[in-house]
């Protein structure tokens, strides 16, 4: 098995082009990734990476192992799920991720069940609002809000999630019910938005009388952490978008209230995104399905 995981370790410092980054991935050492390398340098008398004081860039030789390597694990991969099938009892590790509201109000309290089903299965879960890139953090699914720019990654569509505008009483008493978009477009209100490295200029798609329109909105506070925001909308800060599961209960106890319900806003799609090489991994498909089941389960809605 040293061999495979001199294969692992290769495939990640490959993809992520950093010792260091690949060895935290892979819970070892640099060292121990470097060590790695070496060995297999030595078995195939060659240089896989060029290595400079802030560079590590693959040799010609390093691009050809990286493509073999990445078959030779995905058949391994392969027979390993035909045995699971097999006896089953599905094993393995799953790294998973998903934005920070979704990931903590309706993916990880499902995480003890499905593990509770097949206990042979591990599951590192990962929550970040940032954007991620599947292959370079090693996911076997992402589980996101929205439309993802990579076509080439297979899309689980789980449903269409209801979203709202809302902000707190005392937000609203200071600063008054906005009548329509303009009221927001017109920078008269507070807007409290997402923001990310990359993230385009902000616009709220509303369902106005004349359609639906993007409406461009501003105010002082912007954060990367879609709880941090909802803090905010709770403090009176602002007015917010979210998805009506992350303020389901702040309406339901009356901590927010709804905000211009004339022009709400349109649903966003919540989906999962796996890579192809990863389609025919029987645990993988076990755990999308389940979490698939779980969510639209407990999705509230906007009449509720």
């Amino acid at each position: 098995m040293a061999y495979l995981e001199n294969l692992k370790t290769f495939i990640r410092v490959y993809e992520l082009g950093n010792m260091s980054a690949a060895a935290r991935d892979q819970r070892i050492s640099a060292a121990v990734a470097s060590a790695r390398i070496a060995s297999l340098e030595e078995h195939l008398n060659v240089r896989l990476f060029q290595r400079t004081t802030r560079m590590l860039n693959p040799t010609e030789q390093g691009t050809l192992f990286y493509r073999g390597a990445c078959k030779i694990l995905e058949a391994m991969e392969n027979a390993e799920a035909d045995v699971s099938n097999v006896t089953h009892s599905p094993r393995g590790t799953l790294h998973i991720a998903a934005p920070l509201g979704l990931g903590q109000r309706l993916i990880a309290g499902a995480i003890p069940a499905f593990h509770a089903l097949y206990p042979l299965i591990t599951i590192r879960l990962r929550l970040s609002d940032r954007k991620l890139d599947l292959a370079a953090e090693g996911l076997n699914a992402m589980f996101f809000l929205g439309v993802p720019e990579d076509s080439s990654l297979r899309i689980r569509k789980i449903a269409d999630c209801d979203r709202v505008l809302c902000a707190a009483p005392e937000y609203i008493a200071r600063k008054g019910m906005p009548a329509s978009s303009a009221d927001l477009a017109s920078g008269a209100h507070d807007c409290l938005n997402l923001r990310y490295a990359g993230a385009p200029e902000f616009q709220w798609p509303l369902r106005t009388p004349e359609g639906v329109k993007r409406i461009t909105v501003s105010g002082p506070f912007e954060s990367d952490h879609g709880d941090v925001l909802t803090q905010w909308a709770l403090q009176g800060h602002g007015i917010v978008l979210k998805p009506i599961f992350e303020v389901h209960e702040y309406l339901q106890r009356g901590q927010l209230v709804r905000v211009l319900e004339s022009e709400q806003p349109v649903p966003i799609q919540m989906a999962c995104l796996y890579a192809h090489r990863r389609r025919q991994d029987p645990k993988a498909r076990l755990l999308i399905d389940f979490m698939t089941d779980h969510i639209k389960a407990s999705l509230p809605r906007q009449a509720e």
